[in-house]
This record gives structure tokens, sequence and C-alpha cells, in this order.
């Protein structure tokens, strides 16, 4: 599935789900959008493979047949009308207005609060006119974030959301692991890792109910993968595992395969050159896609059309603003005060350095997308991988990246010099590339938006979902022996307030209910 551009007049697949990033000859300004030839694609126009918020992409297309390649003139008049087939169903769904991605597409979605049993209308319009295939019918049933329907067969939930076939982070990770001791984990984890990090927690997942105890007192943050163990097991029956999640910052396993005793499969957020952890997505990608539309307002959606003034009327400085959470993110700010008119940067918040406030500054804290009004970002490890960097990469400024032996689950499919510039640990060269790009305009333009194009497409929700599931299902098949329901642990529960409530068609009903 592609978060990028479609081709015009292609030929679209049933779920409108797999198209080529292809890019058409761009459109003059002054052209009109045709309704008919515009294009529609996306998991959101289709009934299956429910998400906390349903996404699909539109592109404006010419009457002459070509992609427009910025937003098209005068006010956006694409709008988008949801609701349920059936009238006598309730369906309370909220559509903001589509995004406007300032290339051409436009990104929509929609939150559902309920489920509809006979399915939805999607009218998507440009003016009075029905763009595409327009009206789209979703043959119901159509499912909610909340509601508690597992697909059993895991193929065919793979199959609607288009999961890739291979990760190559799982791949990588999984090498040192060609079999799971459970029963060495069960004596080795509890006393090595709990009392000398304290973050871990330890997961069964049985009959798809899940489980856990903490082991340590810095568990409190059990509660992300709490609710996306939750939202995945609502969605697909995902297989028998047990396994330990390191909910700290710091990957935990250092030994390598080749030691005795072997390294142990710990499962964390962020991993390392020096580290064997296996790497999920963070809790922070995966917490704002949950609360994408309700919660939160920096997510991976809602950032694409966000993304600030166009290339040429961006400012043309590097920006950063962050904690104090490593010495050289102090070094940008002595740079930016040597260097004003390359760099713009501050630390909004002292907790590690305090002592050099007085010297330094606090910078006033920044709106999020307010960071695209600079044509360039800087991104600078925290304690570990900045959590930040996906966010700019979706952006439409250039990253200059600093070298880093941490990294996120998707770093792997990354190029530097194609998706980013990068800059040297100790940032001895960032002025150089700042001027650099500063004199290479056009060329710092084509790899910001490289950046961004693989960033949508690598960073789509549903991607999450399945790379969670592919984790799960690459550890199971490794493991030497069954998952236990162990000593300490608690059922986690899925919701069962009103907002749950669902009638789902793949559960037998209950006798009393016959």
């Amino acid at each position: 599935m592609r978060g990028g551009r479609p081709r015009p007049g292609a030929a679209l697949p049933p779920l409108l789900l797999l198209l080529p990033l292809l890019r058409a000859a761009a459109e003059p300004a002054a052209a009109s959008v045709s309704a008919e030839r515009s294009l529609a694609w996306g998991p959101g126009l289709a009934a299956e493979g429910a998400l906390p918020v349903r996404y699909f992409y539109l592109q404006a297309v010419s009457a002459a047949g070509r992609n427009f390649s910025r937003s098209p003139p005068g006010r956006t008049q694409f709008k988008v009308v949801i609701k349920a087939l059936s009238p006598k169903e309730i369906s309370r769904i909220y559509t903001p207005k589509p995004l406007d991605r300032n290339d051409g597409t436009f990104l929509m979605r929609y939150r559902m609060y309920g489920s509809v049993q006979k399915g939805l209308k999607i009218e998507i319009l440009y003016g009075d006119k029905h763009v595409a295939r327009s009206p789209y019918i979703l043959k119901g049933p159509v499912y909610h974030e909340y509601c508690d329907c597992p697909e059993e067969d895991p193929e065919i939930w793979q199959n609607i959301l288009s999961c890739p076939s291979q990760e190559p982070q799982i791949t990588k990770d999984f090498t040192s692991f060609p079999t799971i001791d459970l029963q060495r984990m069960l004596k080795e984890i509890p006393t090595k890792l709990s009392q000398t990090r304290g973050a871990i927690v330890h997961y069964t997942i049985l009959n798809n109910h899940i489980y856990r105890r903490s082991l340590g007192k810095y568990t409190d943050f059990k509660m992300f993968s709490d609710e996306m163990l939750l939202s995945l097991a609502r969605k697909v029956r995902l297989p028998d595992v047990e396994f330990y999640l390191n909910v700290g910052d710091w990957p935990v396993e250092h030994r390598k395969a080749n030691e005795t005793p072997g390294p142990i499969p710990v499962i964390s957020w962020c991993g390392s050159a020096d580290s064997r952890d296996i790497v999920l997505p963070t809790y922070d990608v995966t917490h704002s896609t949950l609360e994408t539309l309700r919660g939160v307002t920096n997510d991976l959606l809602s950032i694409q059309g966000n993304t600030g003034p166009s290339w040429e009327n961006k400012t043309e400085r590097a920006l950063f603003r962050g904690r104090d959470s490593r010495e050289e993110r102090l070094y940008l700010v002595k740079l930016s005060k040597e260097n004003p008119e390359l760099l713009d940067a501050g630390i909004t918040g002292y907790f590690f350095f305090r002592e050099k406030e007085k010297d330094l500054g606090k910078a006033q804290l920044m709106g999020f997308f307010d960071f695209f009004k600079y044509k360039y970002q800087v991104n600078v490890d925290g304690t570990v991988a900045a959590y930040r960097f996906p966010y700019l990469l979706l952006g439409d400024s250039l990253v200059l990246k600093q070298a880093s032996q941490y990294y996120e689950h998707f770093y792997t499919e990354l190029k530097p010099w194609k998706h980013y510039v990068p800059v040297k640990r100790s940032l001895e060269d960032l002025l150089e590339k700042i001027k650099w790009a500063k004199e290479n305009d056009e060329e710092a333009r084509k790899i910001a938006k490289e950046g961004q194009l693989i960033a949508r497409e690598l960073l789509q929700p549903h991607r999450l979902y399945c790379y969670y599931y592919k984790v799960f299902q690459k550890y199971a098949k490794r493991q030497a022996s069954k998952p236990e329901i162990r000593a300490g642990m608690e059922l986690v529960p899925q919701p069962d307030d009103r907002d749950s409530v669902c009638s789902c068609h793949r559960k037998k009903p209950l006798r009393e209910d016959l």
C-alpha cells in the first residue's frame, strides 16, 4: 500500500490498497481539477481492516489527465461525506476536512465511534461532482476501533492490510535467536534485568488474551504496550507467545551470539549497534496512532497536512528545540549563538545540565507544526534515539541527522544522502552541512522529498500493526516450549464500556442470547 501518488487512469485493485508510486507530468497551476479523473485509494475505502482512525488518499488530476504536484489553485473543494448505509443505524463518525499535503494529494481521516452492520457509504466530491468511483459502498459489517472482533485467519488479515512479506529489521533482529528458551528466560530475566533495570514487563498472550506482571519499579509505561496489544488482539488472533518487554529507554541485551551464555531476546522500543534487543515501533508512534483525532495533535497522519510554508517560502536556517537530554544539544545552542544566520537552536527544559541554563538561556516551547517554517531540521539523539525523527521526516523540510548507535524499527530502510543528510556524532560538520544545503537548494529539496515519501510509506498506521504482528509471529515459531500464565500475572482486560459495544459476526452468540 502506498501513501504517495498514483498515476492517473490506473486500474485500482478491489481494495484500493496497492498503488505504484509513479509521478505524472506536473499540471500547470492555472489548470482546473477534474473530479472524474481524480483518484482515491487507501485502506479507509475498504470495510475490512479496522484501525483506530481509517484513512485514504486523494490525488487531484486535471481534465488533461495530469497529476497536480502542488495544491490546486483557489479554495480546495474536496469534500467527504460518510454515513451508515442503513437509515436505521445510528453512526457516530468524526470526519474532519481532508488534509492538503501541498503536493496535489490529500489525506482523508475518519474515526468511527461505533460499528455498523449494513455498511458505510462514502461520498467524495470535488465541488458538486463525484470523485473517481464515488460513492464508495463499504458492505458491512464495518467495525470501529473498540469492537473486539479479531480475524481468526492471520493470513487473511495481513492480506487485507497488504502487510509486507518481510521486514528487514525483524529478519536482522531474530538472527541471534534461532530458538527461544522460555525456561532459561524465566530463570534469568527476573534476577538479571529487573533488578538492574527495573523496567521489564513479562507478558503472556494465550488464546488471544493478554496477561502480564511487572518486574521492577519503573514499569509505568506498560500502559502504552497494554493499549497497543489490546488493540491488535481486537483485530487479529495473535499467536500464543511469552515475552519480556523493556519499557525503559535503553536497550538491555548486550551479549553477542557467540558468547556463553548467549543473548536472550528481550523486546525493546529502541535498538543500538551494541545490543541484541528485538525492536518494536516506539510507544510514541503507537500511542499517537491510537489517539489520532482524539487525544493527540502530533501524529503520523495529522503532521502530513501541517508541513508549513512551501519550500521556497521557508526560513533558510536550521532549527532545533528540545530538552537538555544530551550534551551535544548544549553544543547546538552554542553554535546557534555564534552562527545565528545558519542555526536557531534552543533548550526548552533543563534536567540533566541545570547549571548551564544561566549561560545558554531557556527557549520558549514551540508548536511542533511551527518547526516546518524552517527549511532544515536538526535531529540529535536524546537519551536514546530522538523519537521526533519520524515526524520530522514526514514534514516538508530537510532533516540533518546526527550519526547515532541508536535506531528505531524503520531506520534500516533509510539511506544517508537520499532520505536525510548525515552529520557527525560530534556535530563538528553541522554548519558545513547547512551551508551545503543552502548552496545546493534543489538537491536539498530532493532529499527532503525522498525522505518524506519513504516516511509516508513506512509509517502508515496500518504498517505499525503489521510490524507488531510479524514480530510475534516470528517469535512464536521459535519458542522451544509452550507459553504459560506465570505466577503473579494478571489479565489485561479489553474495554467493556458502552464505547466497545458491537455485534461481532465471527463470534457465536452466548446461549442466553439465543
